[in-house]
């Protein structure tokens, strides 16, 4: 299907589920490793990888600008470079670790997906939200289907100029990358448990997987006079994300204790709309499609990544039974600079099918 890239493209939820689901990797046999305190860590070439092209994705990868890495297969690191201790800013990261939360909340009764922004008496400041967008529901937030078009806090310039009118939508008929509906999910979530995000990430997900570095002060809300609903921006080291990236490969397990029900990991990180970059969009994670790879991230069927300004990515790979951590500073990277180091990296792991290199064209 051909995507219009001046417009976020959307497809009927029947188009999307009808095409079935994303598959999981089961633990190999024999190998079931997770980390304790610390990472366990299986030299490349114990790991089978080639270390000389692993060596060129090292190489590329501190050409860009990559401030912290690593990659993570069958749970332990395989490799990492830079500070992967360091906390930095996640930027759009932050959205991920939301729907976590949120699934936990849904499992537990206190958050409904169904229920419409009127019975949860979610408004903003004037012009107030009409009728009709106080009919969105949580899910179509989740899903960034909301239709309600209106300043939000921390939106990008490019966010800003593909905006569509108000009113041009009704909810849940087009897909729209809009900190609007995330920013909300935010003020929906803490209603619903009577806590911050930032407290109930270090409870609910934090603690139990081991998180060396995070603490609720690691995040912040930024708050303005153009919507009552702030933004919750988090610091994070790439070893923390590591884990979270283990638990959601690993279907919300983590040892032998369901930390997120392997349900909602399954439909929140399935497609329900495609989007500008020729890829899907499920709860608050970009993903893949269970027929076809990502090309400009050279991401496998049935994976799924994270994705945050400037180049912050959590990679899901289930085919490979990987987990790539990818931070920046001050530089910038882009998906296709991302989707070329994952080609190397699945290059020196040997996989099956390392896909089209994104960046072939370019050089």
């Amino acid at each position: 299907m051909s995507v219009n890239r001046r417009n976020f493209l959307t497809l009927p939820l029947a188009y999307l589920t009808l095409r079935g689901s994303p598959p999981r990797a089961a633990p190999l046999p024999g190998v079931d490793d997770w980390p304790g305190g610390e990472w366990d860590w299986t030299a490349p070439e114990q790991a089978g990888w080639d270390t000389d092209i692993l060596a060129q994705a090292r190489a590329y990868s501190q050409s860009i600008g990559t401030a912290s890495f690593i990659v993570v297969q069958h749970g332990r690191i395989v490799d990492s470079w830079g500070d992967i201790g360091r906390r930095l800013q996640l930027y759009s990261v932050r959205k991920s670790l939301l729907s976590a939360l949120i699934g936990i909340a849904v499992a537990e009764g206190k958050i409904e997906l169904d229920a419409t922004l009127g019975s949860l008496g979610i408004d903003d400041v004037p012009p107030v939200l009409t009728e009709a967008e106080k009919q969105a529901t949580v899910r179509q937030l989740l899903q960034s289907r909301s239709g309600i078009y209106r300043p939000a806090l921390v939106e990008m310039p490019s966010q800003v100029a593909r905006r569509p009118v108000r009113g041009s939508h009704p909810p849940g008929t087009f897909w729209y990358y809009n900190n609007w509906d995330f920013n909300v999910l935010g003020t929906i979530y803490e209603r619903a448990v009577g806590a911050s995000i930032f407290e109930m990430f270090q409870q609910r997900i934090g603690n139990p997987v081991g998180m060396q570095d995070y603490r609720p002060r690691d995040g912040g809300y930024i708050r303005g006079d153009v919507s009552l609903h702030p933004a919750y921006p988090f610091h994070m080291s790439a070893r923390d994300l590591a884990r979270f990236g283990l638990l959601y490969l690993r279907s919300g397990r983590w040892r032998d204790r369901a930390v997120v029900s392997p349900s909602w990991v399954q439909e929140s990180t399935t497609a329900s709309s495609e989007t500008y970059l020729r890829s899907g969009y499920g709860y608050m994670w970009w993903t893949g499609f269970p027929d076809r790879r990502v090309e400009i991230m050279n991401l496998s069927p049935g994976g799924f990544w994270a994705d945050g300004n400037y180049g912050q990515f959590i990679i899901i790979d289930p085919v490979n039974d990987l987990v790539v951590v990818h931070q920046t500073d001050t530089a910038k990277v882009n998906e296709r600079q991302m989707g070329h180091l994952m080609w190397l990296l699945l290059t020196a792991a040997h996989a099956g099918d390392p896909g089209h290199d994104p960046n072939a064209a370019r050089r």
